[in-house]
């Protein structure tokens, strides 16, 4: 398990979907189990701002006591005692997502969840789909991309204890997982992945583009920015439109282009060059820079500046601001 590339595919969902701001606080809402675990450990990691809430209803006696105590002191989460007279699932749920309305809320529903979701409303209303990334009251979804055996193979390579709810098995959710998932698996290998295949859109642009396009030409700005996810932005400057590979995380190696990159700081992102753009601290135009390293003009385009904020500290190969001198190694990729 490479817990560096699953954390890589939460933080690509967040930014396709923007679920969660760069410098936002998030509160997970746990359970004690691997999901809600997994998932404050991936947005820690990830660097938010990251707390935790337990919704305690009492339903198991000693169970429930002890998984509300496992929240409050490895999790650190605050313990909301929430008892119902009427235990549904659908009141249960309700009941929880009451808490914190007025901050960000996630969960951790994974993919394995969304398929038994779309089994249970199939034969339940009769329609065909999931769960939303993001609910009507604000609450995100950051691990809809990961199978449930995903989130346990991460608990297990990070150390990370967790609690079992022994009641999931009696539950609706329970008996899909237990009794219907693993015959459709007998029917076809792939059940899941073609059960998901077949709630998405289909003849549109996804969302995030189709939204970013739109975004720009609605504006009236003569310049403007869209981040379409999945690694683009669309850029329009007054009535021309290009796409460019958007701005990378640099949390480990990454590759661009010919170079290969690996961070020495934290903080720090890799993109392509800007009109406009100068290195640090009042240095030289990185245009300038380009024409006295020779690199050709098709080139400049496409050429990995290391950024921080929004400054440019290091041209690999070329140039770095000062007090960055090592803040990343870069070598030509193999």
């Amino acid at each position: 398990m490479e817990t560096a590339t699953l954390r890589e595919r939460v933080h690509a969902h967040i930014e396709e979907h923007r679920l969660i701001e760069p410098d936002a606080e998030i509160v997970c809402l746990v359970s004690g189990g691997a999901d809600s675990t997994c998932l404050w450990h991936v947005l820690g990691s990830l660097g938010y701002a990251v707390s935790a809430l337990h919704v305690n209803h009492g339903l198991r006696d000693a169970e429930s006591e002890a998984d509300a105590d496992f929240c409050a002191r490895v999790l650190g989460a605050e313990i909301v005692h929430a008892p119902t007279q009427e235990p549904s699932e659908a009141v249960l749920r309700e009941l929880r997502y009451s808490f914190a309305a007025d901050r960000l809320r996630a969960t951790g529903h994974t993919a394995s969840d969304q398929v038994e979701t779309i089994l249970y409303r199939m034969v339940s209303s009769g329609t065909v789909r999931g769960m939303p990334v993001r609910r009507d009251d604000g609450v995100v979804r950051p691990l809809l991309p990961l199978w449930r055996s995903e989130i346990r193979a991460y608990c297990r390579a990070e150390g990370l204890a967790y609690r079992d709810d022994s009641s999931n098995a009696e539950t609706k959710r329970g008996l899909i997982r237990r009794e219907i998932v693993p015959r459709l698996r007998r029917l076809h290998p792939a059940a899941e992945q073609n059960l998901l295949a077949a709630c998405e859109p289909h003849g549109r642009l996804p969302r995030p583009v189709e939204r970013g396009v739109t975004e720009l030409l609605e504006s009236r700005v003569g310049s403007k920015r869209v981040d379409l996810g999945s690694g683009l932005t669309a850029v329009r400057e007054y009535d021309e439109l290009w796409l460019e590979r958007s701005a990378v995380r640099l949390t480990g190696p990454v590759t661009w282009g010919r170079w290969r990159i690996e961070p020495r700081v934290d903080g720090l992102h890799v993109r392509t060059w800007r009109a406009g753009d100068r290195l640090a601290a009042g240095g030289a135009k990185v245009q300038d820079l380009f024409a006295d390293a020779r690199v050709p003009r098709s080139h400049r385009d496409t050429y990995p500046l290391v950024v921080r904020g929004g400054e440019v500290v290091v041209i690999p190969g070329i140039a770095c601001a000062a007090g960055f001198e090592g803040a990343v190694t870069a070598s030509p990729a193999a």
